[in-house]
């Protein structure tokens, strides 16, 4: 029997690496959908005539969806192969955001409204994208997790799947930002074929894993597991604060700036992709150069998104707010390879599914209450979600720096 701390295994049979871009492209498409919709989200639903808090809840239920749902996508990733796993979840998500652009443009026309508009929004972006986006991420982690057999590259590899979600939101917030220049129903009509670029990409580009690569009864990985519990602690804290800051970007955004509707659209897409080049900076130039290992990723990042925290808190003009934005994706793209890595080397390969899932159901778990709670917040005092996201970024680094777990190890042990 293995102790919760140390495992091995046979090594996973060898796998080609040129489907790693593939996976990558995945990422980068089914996250440039969803980016593509967060610099309109905001001035949507007032044009629809929902409230902040409905907002909140919709992101909310997606969250939920991960939560519930990674896990057994990340499992299913290995028992079944990456292919059938991301072309259920790119069909899936083609078809609920289609459906999606059509209920907003019955919301902005005012043939549905009130709770009607409210549970379609719940049920297609919340429920029906949140379960297939759910899925991308975890099936990308866990193949990485195979084909890399050190921490170096294991850090690395994780660091591009947070590179091109950085890059999808840099560019989400180009092209969401640019086309609701066009009409805020422009954005929505994108993003189902944006997934569906997706979809023809796992398709007719990925290959099938033969029977020897996979595994028939993927191990679940508890989150109380000794070897991974301190990386998602520090990992649900960092998302948690981000989370309550992201839904109301727009907001922030609209009011500190006094902007009508059409114009929110284009300088929220404007922060976003402050957000985006700070994660892409860290994540593409800082990680891969600086060779530091997990714990000191989640140190250093957690102290720079800690200062970018404070400064949003006060209203200082547009410059102010977007080096605030900026700083903090520099800090989360510093931290985010260290919580996505640390853990991998650390348990057996039959649990680099688990493990993967278990990750994406943490970061889900954050955007369960930290919307609503959020844009509830906004609407009692503005400035109050920013400082409460502020302390639970100071408080996370505070415990990557004092935690025997990130104290004591200075290069993690690869467990095969």
């Amino acid at each position: 029997m293995t102790s919760p701390d140390t495992a091995s295994v046979p090594t996973a049979p060898a796998a080609p690496h040129s489907q790693v871009p593939l996976l990558l492209g995945a990422v980068f498409l089914a996250y440039l959908a969803q980016m593509t919709l967060n610099p309109i989200i905001a001035p949507l639903s007032r044009e629809v005539g929902l409230a902040e808090w409905q907002i909140g809840v919709t992101i909310s239920v997606a969250a939920v969806m991960i939560v519930l749902t990674s896990q057994f996508w990340g499992r299913r990733s290995q028992s079944w192969g990456r292919k059938p796993v991301l072309v259920l979840a790119f069909a899936l998500a083609v078809v609920t955001m289609a459906l999606f652009a059509l209920t907003a443009f019955w919301g902005m026309n005012g043939m549905i409204g009130g709770t009607v508009l409210f549970l379609l929004f719940v049920l297609l972006r919340g429920i029906g994208f949140g379960t297939a986006l759910a899925a991308v991420p975890p099936t990308a982690q866990a193949y990485i997790a195979d084909v890399t057999p050190d921490e170096q590259a294991r850090v690395k590899g994780m660091a591009g799947v947070g590179a091109v979600q950085g890059i999808a939101m840099i560019a989400g917030s180009v092209v969401g930002g640019v086309l609701s220049a066009f009409g805020l129903l422009t954005p929505l009509i994108v993003v189902p074929f944006l997934l569906l670029a997706g979809l023809s990409v796992v398709a007719f580009r990925l290959r099938r894993e033969m029977s020897i690569e996979l595994i028939e009864k993927p191990a679940r990985v508890r989150p109380f597991d000794t070897r991974v519990w301190p990386f998602l602690v520090a990992g649900f804290g960092m998302f948690t604060a981000l989370g309550f800051i992201q839904v109301i970007t727009g907001f922030i955004v609209q009011d500190r700036l006094h902007l009508a509707a059409a114009q929110t659209g284009l300088v929220t897409g404007g922060a976003l992709l402050a957000a985006g080049v700070g994660m892409v900076t860290a994540q593409a130039v800082i990680v891969p150069r600086s060779g530091w290992t997990p714990p000191t990723l989640l140190r250093v990042g957690g102290l720079t998104a800690s200062a970018g925290f404070a400064l949003l808190v006060f209203d200082l003009g547009a410059v102010a707010l977007f080096a605030a934005i900026l700083i903090i994706g520099l800090g989360l793209g510093t931290a985010m390879p260290g919580y996505t890595a640390g853990p991998t080397l650390l348990v057996r390969r039959d649990e680099q599914g688990g493990l993967a899932g278990l990750i994406g159901a943490t970061t889900g778990l954050t955007f369960v209450v930290a919307p609503t709670l959020g844009t509830t917040l906004y609407g009692v005092w503005p400035t109050l979600p920013i400082i409460i996201g502020a302390a639970i970024m100071m408080l996370v680094t505070v415990f990557v720096w004092a935690h025997p777990r990130f104290r004591q190890v200075g290069a993690l042990p690869t467990v095969p």
